[in-house]
């Protein structure tokens, strides 16, 4: 079962007031990945700007075409993708 950590820092600077409707939206889309099974787990960020991804069982490109999806997206600073494999010892 494959892997891949995404780490998406926002840009704080000038949002926009409907921000928290955003934000609302940006949770029901990654409920939604949850439920269909490829995201594993999301972690927030303690600074408040932006979170840790990890998906399961489907491939980097899958992974780069979902986050473009984000109602988030529009308003990030990076985005970090890393394939990890499974240490067969643990």
């Amino acid at each position: 079962m494959n892997r891949i950590l995404v780490i998406l820092t926002i840009n704080t600077e000038n949002l926009p007031a409907d921000f928290p409707q955003i934000l609302k939206h940006e949770r029901e889309v990654v409920a939604q990945w949850k439920k269909e099974g490829f995201l594993e787990q999301l972690f927030l960020r303690p600074t408040k700007n932006g979170a840790v991804l990890i998906f399961k069982d489907i491939d980097e490109e899958k992974v780069n075409q979902l986050m473009t999806t984000l109602p988030l997206y529009p308003f990030k600073k990076s985005v970090e993708v890393f394939p990890l494999i499974k240490d067969k010892d643990f």
